[in-house]
Formats: structure tokens, C-alpha cells, sequence
């Protein structure tokens, strides 16, 4: 997270500030954690997967290529776990349409 947040830090526009749109994982939220002064952390409150699409996209993602399945190693964990989201990215529409909140376009 660290290092994410300092290539963030680095590509804001000088003068601008950023603000990023947490959830509360426990990364986000550990005092170590050092947030550079054009960054802003803004955390979702808990439990509330309705305001974070993220969660609809694993969802999503559990539901069509990785539930009811038993796993024989951890290495079949990840690859097929990479699969799925490599499935996932070569479909941007369903992206776009699982992160789509209607109620926030008045729809």
C-alpha cells in the first residue's frame, strides 16, 4: 500500500491534491501507514459493499469461475485465480456494468 500511495503521490498534478476511496482493510488503516501531504484517505464505512463496486467484481468473478470447486494446491489457487481475472479484463463491458450504480446516475 506504501508503494502504491508514493506512485500516486508522484503523478498528482503539482498544486492538486488526490483523494482515494478506501475500504477498511487492515492496510489502509495502520498507523505505520504514511500518507503523503497531496493524498487524502476517505474510508468507506463497514460493511457497506453497495458503495464499494470493487466487492460486486469479486463477487462476481467467485460466482462464474471460482466457486464450488476444490483447490488441490496453492499453486492452482493463484493460476486459477489468474485465469479468472484474465477472463475478467478481456471483458471490460462487465466491468462497466457491474460497477454501474443506477441510483447514484437517477436512473
Amino acid at each position: 500500500m506504501a508503494e502504491q500511495l508514493k506512485e500516486i503521490s508522484r503523478v498528482v498534478a503539482p498544486g492538486a491534491h488526490a483523494v482515494l476511496l478506501l475500504d477498511q482493510a487492515g492496510w489502509h488503516l495502520t498507523p505505520k501507514l504514511k500518507v503523503p501531504d497531496n493524498i487524502t484517505l476517505l474510508l468507506l464505512p463497514p460493511r457497506s459493499p453497495e458503495l464499494n463496486p470493487m466487492e460486486n467484481v469479486w463477487q462476481f468473478v467467485r460466482d462464474n469461475w471460482l466457486s464450488n470447486r476444490i483447490f488441490g494446491s496453492y499453486e492452482e489457487i493463484v493460476d486459477l485465480g489468474c485465469d479468472a481475472w484474465n477472463k475478467l479484463i478481456e471483458q471490460p463491458w462487465i466491468i462497466m456494468s457491474i460497477g454501474l450504480r443506477q441510483w447514484a446516475h437517477g436512473s
